[in-house]
């Protein structure tokens, strides 16, 4: 059998195989307590002081389901396209994990809440993807295992393990997509795309903070490889908990090499749990994976099945907001963006920035101009976030204002922005604090322009001759002469008059 460590080279791997995913996606939601007792929902905190013991499973603690936690449920089957039913339970999931203090897990098996949905994600190039969604269910999560010492933080190796129940139970949405097969090459391109278009949507919903850096959202990624003549899946891996974008993407592609150098080396793939290693990208095995008769599944015994009725799923549905694929068509539209600018301010974080500074009275190029250039460099020179700049959407739309004006150049703004930022006041205060308004008296303009003609006869001697390009170094002068207060358009003409050009 082939080693784990060998790899084939990706272009073989599409050259004889057709990969099918499976993604899996946990998502934590933003009640104020957690999904079947009263303790605070909170990340953090001193370990085991957000528990009680309905929790912490003790004997004789009933759990009262979180209606918030339904709700939010109901929601995301709605953006996903989903049928949500009309009645539904909760089941008992059954195996033994020291941070699962009650031994069995309070989910949902077949019947969860939303089912028969689809998410249509766009790849980088405008391709559309059609994902399929399986089913989306109401769960609780676990508690967090810290193993201490050894080389790798997992519990081999470790010298003994701390056990934190503050996450044990909080209200969880799991998201599994139907197999997606077909996509070949950009299997991985594929996975990553749906984590994002999937995290995009709960923002929008508002449902979840969906930090990947903080547990909110998680990926399980499964993948399995057909050979090209074959009419069945082959044996899939679940590589658990990928916690960022690109570990999706990167975690996919490492499984079908991997996959596809066992096959071809004559062994077979094991149906099993795999963790991915952030540092080098590649997978290790964890346990073999349990099928659903392993788990036990029966209906929970303290909890009454819901039925959410008609009236109320299309409230909910009333509730829904402007999904992130049509709000990226209409900005696009609006604001007249090429796909490579929409990518752009997607990826800076900044369209909320920009739509509140159009709103203030801005044009959208403008708008999008100062936040994803200037005021993104700003955020990062600062190393805080775009939208933690000391600086008002309304502030900006007022700086671009006093540019469109012709009161300030775009010099001087940077640094009106820059007293903002600092403190300064408002805009108009900066300005008239530090002195930074447009010269545009034409007897003050033309004494500096006379004075740079005489600095620099040989130069007015050509603009005289005809070359008028020479009239830059001029400028140059009354710029620095003025402290970049005068408007270069104007002074441009002053001189090509003074010379008699």
């Amino acid at each position: 059998m082939t080693a784990v460590a060998d790899l084939m080279d990706y272009a073989e791997v599409i050259e004889r195989f057709d990969p099918v995913l499976g993604l899996e996606v946990h998502v934590e939601l933003n009640t104020n307590t957690k999904m079947f007792c009263g303790c605070e929902n909170t990340f953090g905190g001193e370990p085991n002081t957000h528990v009680c013991p309905t929790c912490l499973g003790l004997p004789g603690s009933l759990p009262v389901v979180n209606g918030k936690a339904v709700e939010s449920a109901i929601r995301i089957g709605l953006a996903l396209n989903c049928e949500i039913a009309p009645w539904c339970r909760f089941a008992r999931k059954n195996y033994f994990y020291p941070d699962m203090p009650k031994n069995f897990q309070t989910s949902q098996y077949d019947e969860p809440i939303a089912f028969n949905g689809y998410l249509d994600v766009t790849l980088d190039d405008g391709e559309v993807v059609r994902v399929e969604i399986e089913r989306a269910h109401m769960e609780e999560d676990t508690g967090k295992s810290l193993h201490i010492g050894g080389a790798t933080g997992r519990i081999h190796g470790a010298e003994h393990s701390l056990l934190d129940y503050n996450r044990a139970g909080v209200p969880l949405i799991e998201i599994v997509t139907k197999p997606i097969a077909g996509t070949g090459e950009r299997a991985p391109e594929v996975a990553r795309a749906y984590v994002t278009a999937l995290r995009d949507l709960l923002r929008a919903l508002g449902v979840s903070d969906v930090r990947m850096d903080q547990g909110s959202l998680r990926c399980d990624a499964n993948v399995s490889l057909m050979a090209k003549d074959a009419s069945e899946f082959g044996t899939r891996t679940e590589t658990k908990n990928v916690n960022s974008l690109r570990s999706v993407e990167r975690a996919v592609r490492y499984e079908m090499t991997r996959q596809a150098a066992v096959l071809a080396g004559g062994g077979t793939v094991t149906q099993e749990t795999r963790h991915f290693q952030e540092a080098d990208g590649t997978t290790s095995s964890g346990r073999t994976k349990e099928t659903a008769e392993d788990y036990r599944y029966f209906p929970e015994p303290d909890l009454v099945p819901m039925a959410p009725t008609k009236e109320w799923i299309e409230q909910l549905r009333g509730t829904l907001p402007e999904m992130p694929a049509a709000r990226r068509k209409r900005i696009q539209t609006e604001w007249e963006l090429t796909a490579e600018e929409l990518r752009d301010l997607f990826n800076s974080g900044a369209v909320e920035l920009v739509e509140a500074t159009v709103a203030a009275g801005a044009k959208p190029g403008d708008a999008r101009g100062w936040w994803v250039n200037f005021l993104t460099q700003e955020a990062n020179a600062r190393e805080v976030e775009l939208a933690a700049l000391a600086i008002t959407p309304a502030q900006v739309a007022r700086v671009i204002e006093l540019v469109a004006s012709g009161e300030l150049t775009n010099k001087l703004a940077r640094e009106v922005v820059k007293g903002v930022l600092e403190g300064e006041g408002e805009p108009d205060e900066v300005v008239d604090k530090r002195g930074l308004k447009v010269v545009s008296d034409d007897s003050a303009l033309l004494a500096a322009v006379d004075e740079a003609l005489a600095a620099q006869p040989d130069v007015a001697e050509k603009i005289r001759g005809g070359k008028v390009a020479a009239a830059g170094a001029i400028v140059g002068a009354v710029m620095k002469a003025t402290k970049g207060q005068a408007d270069a358009k104007r002074v441009r003409e002053l001189i090509i008059e003074r010379v008699g050009a």
